[in-house]
């Protein structure tokens, strides 16, 4: 018999007579998991959208004329009051425009006033005369028009509020209606959050919502003001503002803020669908037991929906679960849980 195969034969005898492990190595010391707490009618975490406080009415302020910016006045985060001048254009060209359709104007009116005296001498037709008279009208318009515009060199504040963001620097020529400063009105503060396509079937405007601020940890009742009709083209989400109750006016600006919602179950328990487990044919979950082990329980699932799955029975209301990372456990293993 050939000695190489002899040494083949051997060798996977050998291997066939050791016997597979009864459970998984286990890294040196416990595993980290994120876990969470069941009860009726909670708010699964994939149900909280982070955003930021804003004004309830924003002003995009621009010049009503174009030319150069020789003047910013304010500076973002200062208080301005209605009527307040906050940056300046250089005013050179709208005057020159002034006095040139004002120039006209007196023009246009002497030559009315001799075109009346040679009609009344029979010297010229009436509507010759009728001509004049339109023609001093548009020019009398036309010089007050620029001299309209001579003022406009000047961007003056609408309302009161704070400066949120400055858009055009001093030595820039900017056009007509350009955006120069954003001005976030003093009043109602409210929440932009982005809300994906799933959440539409439950969150709709005038649904209630709690606001969480990361800066302070206070919570303020809320409710959706408005839903964007069109998902933003980039992250096909949609943009929604919720109004808060009870919250100061003058609550800075751009504050972190968690936001969630009334569950769409009240009578019954979510998980995320990351917590659940397939054994064989049937669901279950790790359950956080003493000492941090886990135990994988069967439960009952009724439904998925867009925000978990909802469970018909299987948990008990206050047990912890693992609410990611389930297929990384074994029966038994101890585990750092954090989160609730």
């Amino acid at each position: 018999m050939n000695p190489l195969l002899l040494l083949i034969s051997l060798l996977f005898v050998a291997g066939c007579g050791r016997e597979a492990p009864a459970t998984a190595p286990v890294a040196d010391g416990p595993r980290t998991v994120r876990i969470m707490k069941v009860s009726h009618g909670d708010t699964p975490a994939g149900a909280r959208y982070s955003g930021e406080v804003r004004a309830r009415h924003e002003s995009t302020l621009g010049f009503r004329v174009g030319g150069k910016l020789i003047e910013r006045l304010v500076d973002v985060g200062a208080r301005v009051r209605a009527g307040q001048p906050l940056a300046r254009l250089d005013p050179a060209d709208a005057r020159l425009a002034a006095s040139q359709a004002e120039a006209n104007a007196e023009l246009a009116e002497a030559e009315l006033r001799r075109a009346r005296d040679l009609q009344a001498k029979s010297f010229v037709s009436q509507a010759a005369l009728d001509a004049r008279i339109t023609a001093a009208k548009a020019a009398r318009a036309q010089a007050q028009l620029a001299a309209n515009q001579a003022t406009y060199t000047t961007l003056y504040a609408d309302k009161a509020g704070v400066v949120a963001a400055v858009l055009a620097e001093s030595g820039q020529v900017v056009s007509a209606g350009q955006a120069v400063l954003r001005v976030a009105r003093d009043g109602e503060r409210e929440v932009a959050i982005a809300l994906p396509e799933g959440a539409l079937a439950s969150v709709r405007p005038g649904s209630a919502a709690t606001v969480g601020l990361w800066a302070d940890g206070k919570t303020y009742a809320g409710r959706v003001r408005e839903i964007a009709p069109v998902a933003d083209t980039a992250t096909r989400t949609f943009i929604a503002r919720v109004s808060l109750f009870g919250a100061e006016a003058a609550l800075p600006l751009g504050l972190t803020a968690s936001v969630s919602f009334a569950a769409a179950h009240p009578d019954r328990m979510v998980v995320p669908l990351a917590a659940l487990f397939q054994r064989g044919d049937r669901p279950a979950v790790w359950v956080l037991g003493e000492g941090d082990a886990v135990t994988l329980r069967e439960v009952r699932v009724e439904r998925y929906a867009d925000d978990g799955a909802v469970l018909g029975g299987g948990l008990k209301e206050g047990e912890r679960i693992v609410a990611a990372g389930a297929f990384k456990l074994i029966e038994g293993e101890k585990v750092r849980a954090i989160g609730q």
